[in-house]
């Protein structure tokens, strides 16, 4: 059973669409979502550099326009599951057919902007934690007034909070913990800092007309299955400001049976998770078009098409 998988922010890296954009109609699809959105998709995914692509509100679009590209290369694909990755779940969504890729572009472009907003009131930021017994680790997080914004399983925790907060759990690390990442995120996600972004994406979401998922979408919340296309976009605006369990999700593939994973570009985030958290699973990461003749040798032996 194959599962397709889509990264979230701080996946992005200066130039990285390059390549795609070689591919018959890339070229001319980023340009017809560009013009909807009303940012040049080609010129932050080939040109920008690194400070402008960490900005929340370029990041999250060109990740979702990036993964629905490398994903269309693929050809016609029907994965057993797809989930998503913090703002991956928008392009999890659009895999499902809960929104299609317009509007998937359009409701991630706002969310893009509130969540900056929201991130310009106070200075914060996440870091990655690696190693460590997850509840000692949550309960020192906590301690420092830090939130676990992401529980990724594989031995890795996101944690959440101020510049001050971050600095502070530098130079005070939980028991067993190896190192500590800074990410390439410009913001607290996934926590209250992001309250005024829920509700600014909640009267986004209104204009949407979400259909049922055509194939099993795992939500990042809590790992449930979720079969309604309303339910999905309830679930899209709250994530914003509560933590991402990707660990409970990988428990998901596992109980459904998941014996390949693929994860559209920009991908190799998601990959290594599931290398360390389900042995026997085969993975791959569409980093470039040179990796989608593998992919697709993946697809016909693991899923349908």
């Amino acid at each position: 059973m194959l599962v397709l998988v889509a990264p979230g922010q701080g996946a992005q890296t200066p130039g990285f669409l390059t390549p795609w954009l070689d591919l018959p109609g890339a070229a001319e699809r980023l340009a017809a979502w560009s013009d909807a959105i009303g940012l040049d998709l080609a010129h932050y995914g080939t040109q920008a550099d690194a400070d402008a692509i960490r900005d929340t509100a370029v990041a999250q679009p060109l990740l979702v326009a990036a993964g629905l590209l490398s994903a269309a290369a693929l050809g016609d694909v029907t994965p057993g599951a797809v989930a998503g990755h913090s703002v991956g779940e928008i392009t999890a969504a659009a895999f499902a057919g809960v929104l299609d890729d317009t509007a998937a572009l359009d409701l991630v472009r706002k969310r893009g902007l509130a969540m900056a907003d929201a991130a310009a009131i106070t200075q914060t930021g996440m870091s990655a934690l690696l190693g460590g017994d997850p509840d000692t680790t949550v309960a020192h997080l906590e301690k420092l007034g830090l939130t676990p914004a992401n529980v990724n399983g594989a031995g890795q925790i996101v944690a959440a909070g101020t510049l001050e907060q971050l600095a502070a759990l530098e130079a005070d690390k939980p028991e067993g913990v190896r190192r500590v990442v800074a990410l390439k995120v410009a913001g607290a996600f996934h926590t209250h800092h992001m309250a005024p972004a829920v509700d600014a994406l909640a009267k986004a979401a209104e204009d949407l007309a979400p259909g049922d998922p055509r194939v099993t979408y795992v939500s990042n919340r809590d790992g449930r299955i979720v079969a309604s296309g309303a339910e999905v976009v309830s679930r899209l605006v709250g994530q914003v400001a509560n933590p991402v369990r990707w660990d409970l999700c990988m428990e998901t593939f596992q109980e459904l049976g998941a014996t390949a994973l693929i994860e559209v570009c920009p991908g190799g985030t998601l990959t290594g998770l599931a290398k360390r958290a389900l042995p026997g699973v085969t993975t791959l990461a569409l980093k470039t078009p040179d990796d989608l003749d593998a992919a697709r040798e993946l697809i016909a032996e693991h899923g349908a098409a």
